[in-house]
């Protein structure tokens, strides 16, 4: 059996996987200027608010889904109004934030690790019996088809509103100079704090897509969260086109490179492309 035709599949599959990390630690870098590292433990919430509610109490998939986003969605609300916007308001620098970012992190994971142990979880009773597609001699599994789609549509509805909405202007204003937005009467503190519900709720749905694909653990929020950081310097960070395409770029570069070698040096291959574009191209494929 051809091989290459599953390792474009599978490319693809991990770049739609990167890019719905990266979309919203993008946006919310692009508003905050700073490195959010408790977006990758906001996707593990949302994965396990979906193990609670849908798996545990049995309720209906689709609702399951809904509240595991807005948990997600939540509680990064929650950390930008505790903790980042009070830090924001003594003029902290962005060392201070990444510092916080990190501290609530490595908290939010244990609280987690607590809850519900630290042991790996099938996402999804129905997992195994899934539907799996073959398109020209690879195969992918109907979750697999879902990632990908929402990764797409995600991208699409994201720079639509950034473009053609009020909130997406004012969004870009504040990237661009906070303290000209505050000048022309933006609240530059309800822009971002609306920037960091979305970005969060892009990242619980992230994480509830990865479960379904692979199971969950809490510790899968730091693989998620560093795969998102490459993906943003290599398309860009702060860029959303950039992203997109630095994610599938990542997938592609990733799944050709351990074609013939272990797949243990698959991490080894993203951090050595993130060196290389630090190297050449610090402004990544898409310049801010």
């Amino acid at each position: 059996m051809d091989i290459i035709p599953q390792l474009v599949l599978n490319s693809i599959i991990a770049g739609a996987i990167y890019a719905m990390v990266a979309l919203g630690f993008n946006l919310i870098y692009g508003a905050t200027k700073f490195f959010n590292l408790t977006h990758g433990v906001i996707a593990v919430i949302g994965a396990y608010a979906f193990l609670f509610f849908g798996k545990t109490l049995g309720l209906n998939l689709y609702l399951s889904v809904f509240i595991g986003v807005a948990m997600a969605a939540i509680a990064g609300y929650g950390l930008d109004k505790l903790i980042y916007l009070p830090l924001r308001k003594r003029k902290a620098s962005n060392m201070a934030l990444l510092i916080a970012s990190l501290g609530a992190f490595t908290a939010l994971q244990a609280v987690i690790a607590i809850l519900f142990t630290s042991q790996f979880q099938i996402l999804w009773q129905n997992y195994s019996t899934q539907k799996v597609y073959e398109i020209y001699g690879g195969v992918i599994t109907q979750t697999q088809l879902i990632i990908l789609v929402s990764a797409v549509l995600i991208t699409v509805a994201l720079v639509f509103v950034l473009k053609y909405t009020l909130f997406g202007k004012m969004t870009r204003a504040v990237s661009d100079d906070e303290e000209a937005a505050k000048i022309i009467g933006i609240n530059t503190n309800k822009i971002i704090s609306r920037v960091f519900i979305i970005g969060s709720a892009i990242a619980g749905l992230a994480g509830i897509l990865v479960g379904f694909d692979t199971g969950v653990e809490p510790t899968m929020g730091m693989s998620l969260l560093l795969k998102g950081v490459v993906v943003s310097v290599i398309g860009g960070v702060g860029n959303i086109y950039g992203g997109f395409f630095g994610a599938f770029l990542l997938g592609f570069a990733e799944n050709f490179g351990i074609w013939k070698i272990s797949g243990e040096w698959k991490d080894a291959i993203a951090f050595a492309l993130l060196i290389v574009f630090l190297l050449f191209r610090p402004q990544g494929i898409i310049k801010k």
